[in-house]
């Protein structure tokens, strides 16, 4: 619930040149003092002081969610009235599926469970993934803004971002190119054709590019399924 604003929120924290105003910023928006915000996360007001202030190194993702959660919580118990003016649930068209995954897994886990071909040969898949972006290719270059593009990367950059409808495999990869935070890995989904420029950017920004030829409404039902605690999701 409320996940847009909860990524907008994350992602303003996250990319901020200073990470401890942006914090105070919204704890401020939502008319929150440092005791109540403290009290909701289990630790000393002084903690949140530091990290405002700048005193405390700039917080991790894990500290940004439970900050971000926070508010939000409170928020809900206060009556809403500040999300009620910024939150929006309607998902933009180009963003066809998304979530984080409960654990960390592998790329080459991922890479079995989607049947993915690994293009850029001599790039290691030996990393992990904390979630997945799943966009229609066509419509995010076309329609995607600066501040958008942030969207796609949920709670955490170590994700692999899944285009479908891709032509050449040009164009994805300029984009992830352009934007100072990178995917884990970038996956085109039954791409018509593979340009050897895309393959080049993914070795120049040393992120695996990888193919599935899976139908897509398969793949998208392994995907909302994997990661999860227990789960034991095959290639189907």
């Amino acid at each position: 619930m409320h996940n847009a604003l909860k990524e907008k929120i994350a992602g303003e924290i996250v990319l901020s040149a200073d990470p401890g105003r942006t914090m105070r910023k919204w704890r401020e928006e939502f008319h929150l003092s440092q005791l109540q915000l403290s009290r909701a996360l289990g630790i000393s007001a002084s903690v949140i002081s530091d990290y405002e202030s700048g005193r405390r190194k700039s917080p991790g993702t894990t500290m940004v969610k439970k900050y971000v959660d926070a508010m939000i919580e409170l928020e809900v118990k206060n009556g809403s009235k500040f999300i009620k003016r910024f939150d929006t649930e309607v998902r933009p068209d180009y963003l066809l599926s998304m979530r984080e995954f409960s654990r960390s897994v592998s790329l080459e886990e991922l890479m079995t469970a989607i049947d993915a071909e690994n293009l850029s040969l001599g790039l290691s898949t030996d990393r992990y993934l904390h979630g997945y972006t799943l966009l229609d290719s066509i419509k995010a270059i076309t329609s995607l803004s600066a501040n958008d593009y942030l969207k796609v990367f949920g709670w955490s950059s170590q994700r692999a971002l899944i285009f479908t409808r891709v032509k050449y495999g040009r164009s994805p990869m300029i984009a992830v190119r352009a934007h100072p935070m990178k995917p884990a890995a970038v996956i085109y989904h039954r791409p018509e054709n593979i340009d050897q420029l895309a393959i080049l950017l993914s070795r120049l920004e040393n992120i695996p590019l990888l193919v599935s030829n899976m139908e897509q409404s398969v793949m998208i039902e392994i995907l909302e399924k994997f990661g999860d605690e227990n789960s034991d999701v095959r290639t189907k």
